[in-house]
């Protein structure tokens, strides 16, 4: 049976995420600091970005962009990001929001499929960038570069030729409930990834359901790391922590070093992780070298956090470690405990490995992959295990012209199918146990076995290849696993299968455990069998 939310429900207002965000901001908080670069420690008011931000979708709209248009954003964490994302939604266009490890082959496959008509960058990022654009048939006042030369230099605006031209915002109309907001890039539960599609009702609701289960408050400063063009950052900080009126102090990268010091700085109060961050935060010297004794919470998400690790993380840094849960497809956040781990909401605290309760205004439910049957909550101990679905404002409208994809993922009557495997407490306490999808989640990044696949086999001496999630026996991360079969006759290392791939995607994809095999294991209608490859 379905399980609801313990959270009491929530207004979601029929608003756009600029008017939501900001359209009832008061004189008191229009002087509090909204953004903080923690490089450089320049600070900007919630008065002065809103006025940036109207002045960037003014002049987007100078340049044609309009409702209906998509704007690929390619860019770190900064103010400047903030700026020409919520410039990019006051507009009423459509922010694509692309990794700023991908490389151009990969940008250009975003910006084709999302038919995006303007590209804003950075310096540091421009070659990848304009490689792309180039290949797309943006010319050169469609690429922006938002700390460039300018213009009139190198044919390239930048933010102050955008910001300097003081053109008003247009007033746009459309309906919040279906006028896309975002269209960030994910893998689903398998495949190549897509564009999903949210709406500007999605990400106000998951806002307001997030702000029902965290309680930031404007007294608080908050940690962005978390990259913003990642559904993660993107809500959670760059929207959530907005609307609370918080102070969001920006780093551009993850560094152990420069976060440390940025916390005793800035004298932090809630940090949102990912697990990777975690084993440093327990782990590493550096840490007993910096204050951090103004953390009062930690959130981790992204991936499962394992119960020890966040143990240690909270004993040695004095404060609460919760998780959360949710995927791109949901905008993201579909699961959640407070910081107290939910002793006010349920009179008990939830261990830190369990994922929390679903969000406001919203149903869970648990189903047996073999069966169909759905998987009651027990009247006291953990349920059996069952794929988790979820039902609520926050699910995405669809993935971007692929019907097929949407219809698998999002059932007749909303469901979304997770992709995994959950068991739930007596009170409705999700803990996230396994993956029934094929996705790979390395450091939070999603890495699709299939693109993989598709690399390894247009190597010559590659017959065949499958790829898996498997442990890293030093980290217990989760890492992508190549198996492969040799052409007959062929000379092939370890080494070279991991540098061919390397070469050919971002990063965080290479493939870091390679093992040779005589054959794949497929079912009869030839599909790989990743479960035979595991218990390999």
């Amino acid at each position: 049976m379905p399980f609801a939310s313990p959270y009491p429900d929530v207004e979601i207002p029929t608003a756009s995420v600029h008017d939501y965000l900001f359209g009832d901001l008061d004189a008191a908080d229009a002087d509090r600091t909204a953004l903080i670069d923690a490089a450089s420690g320049d600070a900007t008011s919630y008065r002065e970005m809103i006025a940036r931000i109207n002045a960037f979708a003014g002049a987007l709209a100078d340049r044609g962009i309009a409702p209906g248009d998509v704007v690929g954003l390619l860019a770190p964490n900064s103010s400047a990001f903030a700026i020409a994302f919520h410039g990019i939604l006051r507009a009423g266009a459509t922010a694509t929001t692309i990794n700023v490890l991908f490389t151009a082959k990969d940008i250009v496959k975003q910006l084709t499929d999302a038919k995006a008509a303007m590209l804003i960058t950075v310096s540091a990022l421009l070659p990848q960038a304009q490689e792309a654009a180039a290949s797309v048939g943006l010319t050169d006042d469609r690429l922006v570069v938002l700390d460039g030369p300018g213009a009139a230099t190198d044919g390239h605006p930048n933010a102050a030729d955008l910001l300097g031209a003081g053109a008003a915002a247009r007033q746009v109309e459309f309906d919040p409930a279906s006028h896309l907001a975002v269209l960030p890039y994910s893998s689903g539960t398998t495949g190549n990834p897509k564009g999903v599609m949210l709406t500007h009702r999605n990400l106000v609701a998951n806002v307001a359901q997030i702000r029902a289960a965290q309680d930031v408050t404007t007294d608080d400063a908050v940690i962005a790391f978390l990259p913003f063009f990642h559904i993660y950052g993107m809500t959670v900080l760059l929207n959530a922590v907005l609307r609370a009126r918080a102070r969001l102090i920006m780093m551009a990268r993850f560094d152990l070093e420069e976060l440390l010091a940025t916390i005793a700085n800035h004298r932090i109060t809630v940090a949102f992780i990912a697990p990777p961050v975690a084993v440093a935060l327990a782990k590493h010297p550096l840490v007993d070298r910096y204050d951090t004794s103004t953390l009062r919470a930690i959130l981790s998400g992204a991936a499962p956090l394992d119960e020890d690790l966040g143990r240690a993380v909270s004993e040695r840094l004095g404060c609460p470690v919760v998780q959360g849960y949710g995927m791109t497809e949901l905008s993201p956040v579909s699961h959640c405990t407070p910081f107290d781990g939910g002793k006010r909401l349920t009179g008990s605290v939830a261990p830190i490995g369990a994922a929390g309760w679903t969000a406001a205004n919203s149903l869970s439910k648990l189903v047996d992959p073999e069966t169909g049957n759905e998987i009651d909550v027990p009247p006291a101990g953990l349920s059996d295990t069952g794929e988790l679905w979820f039902k609520g404002p926050n699910v995405m409208a669809g993935y971007l012209g692929n019907e097929k994809a949407t219809a698998e993922t999002i059932d007749d009557e909303g469901w979304l199918r997770t992709g995994d495997l959950a068991r739930v407490d007596s009170s409705g306490c999700v803990y996230i146990v396994d993956r029934l999808k094929e996705l790979i989640k390395y450091k939070g990044y999603q890495v699709p076995p299939a693109e993989l696949e598709a690399v390894l086999l247009t190597h010559p001496a590659i017959a065949d290849a499958a790829v898996i999630g498997a442990r890293d026996p030093e980290t217990g991360e989760e890492v992508p696993k190549a198996f492969v079969v040799k052409q007959s006759g062929a000379e092939l290392t370890e080494d070279d299968v991991i540098e061919f791939v390397a070469g050919e995607v971002a990063p965080y994809k290479k493939v870091r455990q390679v093992a040779f095999i005589d054959a794949i294991p497929k079912s009869a209608s030839g599909k790989i069998l990743r479960k035979d490859l595991r218990s390999s």
